[in-house]
């Protein structure tokens, strides 16, 4: 299989270093062709502006959607860009490994979702009319592919629960699981979260070689994040709310994932 490494990590000495050398070594020895972005290496130029859009024209307000349109339907998108959704395209399944800072992904990976998830290639596909809202949520241009987060913190498992401090990692997480790789259409396999990443010790480190191991090997077999494709009779089109009977009373992110309790 195919597998694109997504990585956003300053220092490579670090255990994310360690983790990513990992990852690459192992799947390479299980005979799977791989490639990485290395965004920091790469230097990855952060905000999405004016010079992705060549031929924009200073003299009218900058809209980064309507630019983005230009240039991906023009061919004429910086190649960084076009390297990274070449990328995309060309993978089965898609790793994103970051350590969690201030309850997000750095920066520099958020520059490259608001970059790469170009409008035609990410968002922005598919027809949209009463009954059908643009290929999305479950549909559009990465469907059939799998994505995983690996998410690095130094808090404790206990932290990130459902009555933790920090709130339940699951919600945390939600933006960017449901919102940055199930809207363009990414089967969702649950994250890998590495807590108390101050606390590492050998041992430690290798048991958590042991389970990155397993969850690679697994990567196609393992159950995916049961969202709710928004164009499959869950929810009302146009107004994009889940039907009422689904998940009566809630209003929590949980009903977007299909379960035995919130589905009756």
């Amino acid at each position: 299989m195919k597998l694109l490494l997504i990585y956003a990590h300053p220092e490579p000495r670090s255990l994310n270093g360690s983790l990513r050398d990992f990852a690459l070594t192992h799947l390479k020895h299980a005979g799977h062709e791989v490639k990485v972005s290395d965004l920091y290496a790469m230097r990855w130029k952060v905000p999405i502006d004016a010079d992705d859009a060549p031929g924009y024209d200073d003299e009218t307000p900058f809209n980064p959607a309507l630019a983005s349109q230009r240039v991906f339907a023009a061919g004429t998108q910086p190649a960084d860009i076009e390297a990274e959704q070449a990328k995309l395209l060309w993978a089965d399944a898609v790793i994103f490994q970051f350590p969690l800072w201030w309850f997000s992904m750095p920066a520099i990976l958020k520059g490259w979702v608001e970059r790469v998830y170009a409008y035609g290639f990410a968002y922005g596909v598919g027809e949209h009319s009463e009954s059908h809202w643009g290929d999305r949520y479950g549909e559009g241009r990465m469907a059939g592919k799998r994505a995983m987060l690996v998410v690095t913190m130094g808090g404790w498992a206990s932290h990130y629960s459902g009555r933790g401090v920090n709130g339940a990692l699951d919600d945390i997480l939600f933006p960017i699981q449901h919102g940055m790789l199930f809207y363009p259409g990414f089967t969702v396999m649950p994250p890998l979260p590495i807590y108390k990443t101050g606390k590492m010790d050998a041992d430690r480190f290798e048991q958590l070689c042991t389970a990155y191991a397993a969850r690679l090997d697994n990567l196609f077999s393992d159950q995916p994040l049961a969202f709710r494709r928004q164009n499959a009779g869950d929810y009302d089109i146009p107004a994009l709310t889940l039907k009422p009977h689904l998940a009566p009373g809630r209003q929590d992110l949980g009903i977007h994932l299909h379960t035995g309790c919130s589905d009756r």
